[in-house]
């Protein structure tokens, strides 16, 4: 199933911030509410509106899409209900109309961080067998200065002045629905409902500081390109110094100068003269595991495939191995000198291959048929 491109429902970049996402959703909500546009097709764009509005104004499940997934998908909701989730009553779409706030009561000034990603490249024995290796990250970290308080040394926060450390202010405005009060957060505080008079010289007041740090990553055989590690708390630390999100190490698996891989599964070509097809020969080939000798029986043919059990990439899940698959391709020489060239006719010769095989030989097909109509056969 296909995730929803919610940002484009609303019409932002996925950069876009929370306010011009309300501003995008507000916007469409003016067009297409039902009480303002009768048509059956606004109504359906409204209600996906509404639902890409739910799914963006929260941090959680806007992670969710920012890492390609779709946080309704698990529960069903999408394409549902735009209501559902959140959405279900008037004082929401006050919201979108007006800006009003559903919440009552400030806000922490703590919050969730966000999830970070990293790309680690990887040759095909370390994805093959696993390997710790030691990544770089720059994310946001708590201020050793403030503790994540935001407040300078010896300083306190204080009561924000303009709400009165309720976090909101109240308006009435006047709508098609008549006179409306409505609830916004505070402009000064943010709908924390206290303010820091004097922030913290290294953070700003924010609780937390960009920093670079290394830390071990442990990959587990068998993992493939695309792949992502989950690495609990080790993300971005949130506003306020508020807990961590989660960081994921992308695996991307070089490539590889001998083997192709598909799924668990390797392969390889080797060339073969065709006097060693003829005969049989035996073929020292490197794998992941070393040095290995293949055995060819005479007479193989062009393209054939000879497998080696267990010589794969271990499964990721559970036990065992893929196999590596050896392609055969017989090279025919180009140039012979005189002498060679005497000894091959003479070998034909010998096996009765000196004259083109006919087609008529297997019944002819249907050119052939063609031409002896024309020929009068």
């Amino acid at each position: 199933m296909v995730a929803i491109d919610y940002y484009g429902v609303l019409g932002v970049r996925r950069d876009a911030t929370s306010e011009e996402i309300k501003r995008a959703y507000r916007k469409l909500a003016r067009e297409l509410h039902p009480d303002v546009n009768p048509d059956p097709q606004a109504q359906e764009r409204f209600k996906e509106a509404t639902t890409a509005y739910e799914v963006l104004s929260d941090p959680q499940k806007r992670e969710i899409v920012d890492l390609g997934g779709d946080p309704l998908s698990q529960n069903g909701a999408a394409g549902g209900n735009p209501f559902a989730g959140g959405f279900g009553g008037l004082g929401d779409i006050m919201d979108a109309f007006f800006g009003a706030s559903t919440q009552r009561g400030p806000r922490s000034r703590v919050r969730q961080g966000a999830d970070a990603l990293i790309r680690l490249d990887l040759e095909l024995a370390e994805t093959a067998f696993g390997v710790t290796r030691d990544i770089t990250v720059d994310t946001a970290v708590v201020c050793t200065t403030c503790s994540g308080a935001g407040t300078a040394p010896g300083t306190h926060p204080a009561t924000c002045d303009t709400c009165g450390g309720r976090g909101e202010i109240q308006s009435v405005q006047r709508s098609f629905l008549g006179q409306v009060m409505t609830s916004r957060p505070c402009p000064t505080c943010s709908g924390t409902g206290i303010v820091i008079p004097t922030p913290c010289g290294t953070c700003g007041g924010d609780g937390r500081v960009r920093a670079r740090r290394t830390m071990p990553v442990k990959v587990p055989a068998g993992v493939e390109d695309g792949m992502r590690i989950r690495m609990s708390g080790q993300g971005e630390v949130g506003p306020g110094g508020g807990p961590a999100g989660d960081l994921y190490v992308e695996i991307h698996e070089l490539p590889h100068d001998i083997f192709d891989r598909e799924g668990d599964d390797l392969h390889c070509r080797v060339q073969l003269p065709m006097t060693a097809a003829a005969l049989g020969t035996t073929l020292t080939l490197t794998t992941l595991d070393g040095d290995e000798e293949i055995d060819v029986r005479p007479g193989t043919q062009p393209d054939t495939v000879l497998p080696l059990r267990a010589r794969g990439v271990p499964h990721l899940r559970g036990v065992g191995r893929g196999d590596l698959h050896v392609h055969v391709q017989v090279v025919t020489p180009t140039r012979m000198d005189e002498e060679q060239e005497a000894l091959l006719r003479q070998f034909a010769a010998l096996r009765g291959e000196d004259m083109p095989v006919s087609t008529r030989a297997h019944g002819g097909g249907l050119f052939s048929k063609m031409r002896d109509a024309f020929n009068g056969r």
